[in-house]
Order: C-alpha cells, then structure tokens, then sequence
C-alpha cells in the first residue's frame, strides 16, 4: 500500500544515530542516503526516510501521526523501545499488550530526539 513515509529532522546526524539504533533492531539498515536526507529499506520496495524539511523550514511532528514498524517478536519490540530510549528517544507508551487493538497486538511507542512518533508491534502469540 505504501512508497514510503518521511518523518522530518532538524538535525539529520542526530537522527541518523537514533534510527540506526532503533531500526537496526528491526532489521532495517541504511539505504540511500544525501545531504538532506537517510532511507532505509530496499530502494525497490517500502522505504522510511528521515529528512530535512524540503520547503527549508523548521520540521515539526503531527498531531495525531505515527508510522509503526513490524516487529518479528515481543522481544524485537522491547528491544526497539530500550534501543530508542538509549538513543535519546522518550517513551509513549511501555512495550506490552494492547488487547483494544487485537488480543496478540504487542506493541511499544516512543519519540524520537525530533519528536516524531513511532511505534514497534508484533502481531503473533506470545
């Protein structure tokens, strides 16, 4: 369904650190890279990207917005939310069940240093 989503930085050196902690996790690596801008994921298929604000304004978060990563475990997702607090993330949410969503619906929030949100979740039985 989607191309790709793109969270905005203010300083994309900093946030390059934080979503190769985080996303390293994951098992997403850098991909391609430019001055204004990190990708990961495969240049042919689904791609996040962190990057300067295109109109050359200040990058700001959205009320309301988030992109959540699939998680291959509970332990993938708790470990996403220790590397992100380590790498200068916040919390927003603890790594634990969500039954509201689905009764296997694993799940944990943070920000990053920008204040983006971002959320890791595993669908699968404990």
């Amino acid at each position: 369904m989607f191309s790709h989503v793109t969270f905005g930085t203010n300083d994309l050196v900093r946030a390059g650190a934080f979503y190769d902690a985080v996303l390293g996790i994951l098992g997403h690596v850098r991909g391609l890279e430019r001055e204004t801008f990190i990708s990961y994921g495969d240049r042919s298929g689904a791609r996040f990207f962190v990057m300067n604000a295109f109109d050359g304004n200040v990058a700001s978060t959205g009320n309301g917005v988030h992109a959540a990563f699939v998680a291959e475990s509970r332990a993938d997702v708790d470990a996403f939310h220790a590397a992100a607090l380590d790498a200068g993330g916040t919390d927003e949410g603890a790594p634990g069940l969500r039954p509201q969503y689905h009764e296997d619906y694993y799940a944990a929030y943070v920000r990053d240093p920008d204040g983006n949100k971002l959320q890791a979740v595993c669908r699968k039985p404990g």
